[in-house]
């Protein structure tokens, strides 16, 4: 995601900042959403889904897990994080920790996500999807399985929930659908067949896959766009390329503005990012940090 260079005709006027017609898919590929579901999952496996984010009542002890307090090892680091990131918000002293650590424990409590039992680990460890705990990683090697095999326990993965990015809507899916292979009943809606959608016209689906998006037309025009959507025009079309870098480089554009040397740069790059972090100059833009070539 970031800026690139597009050659266009010189009179191609799409108004700027919207979307190119030609990457978004036709209306007509939309289908009707499922009477019978909300996501494509089944009843049941839909309670599933609903337990999995706190979004209906939710006891531990279903998966004999034991309750978080504001006093357990990762709610309190928790807690205290979120106390030394804003004092002014949560207060001062252990009143204060204690205060949040409660709020998070009875937050934690309220979803499966955090209360796996250990038949639920085996599902995403069999799946390869808890490699914090089951690989090593270097940047020489990648992942590495760990020798002999490691087999996380439901305690570990539970507390590690609370303490790093946890689980993904991957990891919920597996779960939810190891559970119901274990109570033998389907994950899936029945009515839409897991597509949370309904074909307006036999082949509607097919078609949307077959679908491919079309570039602006070509030109002898320069023209900067985005990729942060889809794609999208955000400058005028001009006849050279030192014509777009003059209109990169006017101080009229504010904090838009770049150097002249660095529109050119990245002209002739022809692609950037939205921005760069480095540890010597911080955040940039991606037309900045062109200018600034590998010593950022």
């Amino acid at each position: 995601m970031g800026r690139e260079i597009r050659r266009v005709p010189l009179d191609f006027d799409w108004p700027l900042n919207k979307v190119w017609e030609g990457f978004l898919g036709p209306d007509r590929f939309d289908e009707t959403p499922c009477p019978d579901c909300e996501n494509g999952y089944s009843p049941r496996a839909q309670n599933l889904y609903d337990l999995w984010y706190g979004k209906i009542p939710f006891d531990p002890a279903s998966t004999g897990s034991t309750p978080w307090r504001h006093d357990s090892p990762g709610v309190r680091a928790f807690a205290e994080r979120n106390q030394a990131n804003a004092p002014e918000f949560y207060g001062t002293g252990e009143t204060a920790i204690a205060r949040e650590g409660q709020r998070l424990a009875e937050l934690f409590n309220g979803a499966w996500s955090h209360h796996l039992s250990q038949q639920d680990v085996d599902a995403l460890a069999e799946a390869g999807r808890l490699r914090d705990f089951t690989h090593t990683w270097s940047r020489e090697d990648g992942w590495q399985k760990i020798e002999p095999a490691v087999s996380p326990t439901a305690e570990q993965v539970n507390e590690w929930s609370l303490s790093s990015m946890g689980h993904d809507g991957i990891n919920a899916h597996v779960v939810i659908k190891a559970r119901c292979e274990r109570e033998g009943i389907d994950d899936i809606c029945p009515t839409c067949k897991g597509n949370a959608s309904l074909e307006k016209y036999e082949g509607q689906r097919a078609e949307a896959e077959a679908w491919e998006p079309t570039d602006p037309p070509k030109g002898d025009g320069w023209q900067l766009w985005e990729t942060v959507s889809e794609g999208s025009p955000i400058s005028p079309v001009f006849p050279t390329a030192d014509g777009l870098a003059g209109w990169m480089s006017d101080p009229e554009r504010g904090d838009r503005w770049v150097p002249g040397d660095v529109a050119r740069k990245f002209i002739d790059d022809g692609w950037v990012p939205t921005g760069v972090v480095s540890p010597r100059r911080g955040y940039q833009s991606g037309v900045e940090a062109v200018g600034w070539g590998a010593d950022v």
